[in-house]
């Protein structure tokens, strides 16, 4: 174990299709290297079995690069973080069961993340170039050590308590965060994820997988108000996106039915159109609770985080109503370890760890 005062955290993250592994030293992230698996896109989705078995394949060569990046060894860690849940249990198994073995051999504690909680707190993630333009900003470097300026440069942290938006495949949730391990759900979807919405609609206009990051690259160029589409009316500020999906499979069935290239010949306009409906919904209720409850800290965090209409529309919102709005860095949208390291942080400085017994949870509330 780690006898300095720095804390060192191996990160593992597995919950999907995705195998990474993060070294964390305190709040600086030192390595995060991620494994994808291409598989799935001939299928369309996610298939479960095949996930589990890359994982297997991929989780020691990831874990080796990650030590090897960050120049740290095992005997120098001081706890291991890894992926509880929610997300596919066989992936979940793969994850843990490794970092079992690590904290067993090593003799070091096990931390269990909740991979929701795990993209809120990547808002907190320091990279060593950040640390470098605060020494520079203070007067502490030369000019021959000025870091470069890049989309990386040192972003504010969000300030307590704030909203977050957490979008993604599988999870729609606005979650109010008074701590770093203190959240409360305000509002979440009823059926399906925004995520799933994107990816869905891909899938009907014959985008390969993953689609919605090509559903937001058609959108550039095309008129978001070319279509329009229904929004779900609910009691309360929860979400739905089930009839979204449904709504837009029969106009495209009803379009190209009068025109066989009616996608062919208006993707873009399909796109855009589709796109801003979905993010105006969720921007919608996102407005509602940060009414109703005062909160003028907004984040989002997921993976549809990374989407640039969102992350625009949060901007002009955010200017709109006097916000303080936190968008996390590309590279930390989307599944990854440096997010499960950053949680695994503040746990264990709460000294809040978990024993041998664990087991994953496919379904594992914020």
């Amino acid at each position: 174990m780690n006898n300095t005062e720095d804390i060192m955290i191996l990160g593992i993250e597995s919950s999907c299709d995705d195998t990474s592994c993060a070294v964390l030293k305190n709040n600086i992230i030192l390595s995060n290297v991620t494994a994808n698996q291409s598989i799935h896109r001939q299928y369309g989705g996610v298939i479960p079995e095949l996930a589990s078995r890359d994982h297997e394949k991929n989780m020691i060569p990831v874990i080796d690069a990650a030590l090897k990046n960050a120049k740290v060894n095992l005997s120098e860690l001081s706890a291991i973080a890894v992926t509880r849940g929610p997300g596919l249990s066989g992936s979940l198994l793969v994850g843990l069961s490794t970092a079992k073995s690590l904290s067993l051999a090593l003799g070091i504690p096990l931390i269990e993340v909740n991979h929701m909680q795990g993209h809120i707190l990547a808002h907190f993630i320091r990279e060593a170039k950040d640390i470098r333009h605060r020494a520079q900003d203070n007067g502490q470097l030369t000019a021959d050590n000025k870091p470069e300026t890049t989309d990386n440069a040192l972003h504010a942290v969000p300030s307590f308590p704030f909203l977050c938006l957490t979008v993604s495949g599988g999870h729609t949730q606005i979650v109010k965060v008074s701590a770093p391990l203190a959240f409360e759900l305000l509002a979440e979807t009823e059926d399906d994820a925004v995520g799933e919405a994107f990816d869905k609609a891909a899938k009907i206009l014959g985008l390969p997988y993953p689609g919605g990051p090509l559903i937001d690259k058609y959108a550039q160029s095309g008129d978001a108000s070319k279509y329009k589409f229904p929004t779900p009316r609910l009691a309360n500020s929860n979400y739905s996106f089930s009839g979204v999906k449904t709504a837009f499979l029969y106009f495209i069935q009803e379009q190209t039915a009068l025109n066989p290239d009616f996608v062919k010949d208006h993707l873009p306009d399909i796109c855009a159109s589709y796109q801003a409906h979905l993010i105006n919904y969720l921007l919608k209720n996102l407005l509602a609770v940060a009414k109703e409850t005062g909160i003028r800290h907004i984040a989002i965090a997921g993976g549809v985080s990374a989407n640039s209409e969102l992350r625009a529309r949060l901007q002009e919102l955010g200017c709109k109503h006097q916000w303080h709005t936190y968008i996390p860095k590309f590279e930390y949208c989307t599944d990854n370890a440096a997010m499960i390291a950053m949680t695994g942080y503040f746990k264990f400085l709460e000294k809040e760890f978990c024993g041998l017994d664990a087991v994953p949870l496919a379904r594992y509330s914020i």
